[in-house]
């Protein structure tokens, strides 16, 4: 499985995607994929994930912009020194597409920054 990863200020994000086979139907251009986020809070404080904003591009040009927290319920905190781990999914119409965005977060000072997710691509059959 690939990885990709980046780290702002001290936050390091990790995207592991896959293709979900059973789900996607190719006849019907619905290709679901999952992937897994690792957030490391290298950093000497205390971290709160506060939202998130995926884009998603698919290969014709489409393109989903997704922003919420939703996907992070009850605003998870991460030590420092720790790491918070979480599940997510999308389906596109497109063989490929890729996927970037970021994490709104807050110290414990109060001081709120983005911290970037690595750009990752999703290929349809991949596995």
């Amino acid at each position: 499985m690939i990885s990709y990863v980046t780290t702002t200020r001290d936050i390091t994000v990790t995207v592991r995607p896959i293709y979900l086979d059973e789900p996607s139907d190719v006849v019907n251009r619905t290709f679901k994929f999952g992937y897994a986020v690792s957030i490391r809070n290298e950093g000497p404080s205390d971290v709160q994930l506060l939202r998130r904003r995926w884009v998603i591009e698919e290969a014709d040009g489409r393109r989903q912009d997704l922003e919420g927290d939703s996907t992070l319920p009850g605003h998870p905190v991460v030590p420092a020194g720790d790491v918070h781990v979480h599940d997510g999914s999308c389906t596109i119409t497109s063989f490929n597409g890729r996927v970037e965005g970021n994490y709104l977060v807050q110290r414990v000072d109060g001081e709120q920054f983005r911290v970037s997710v690595p750009s990752f691509h999703l290929h349809a059959a991949a596995n």
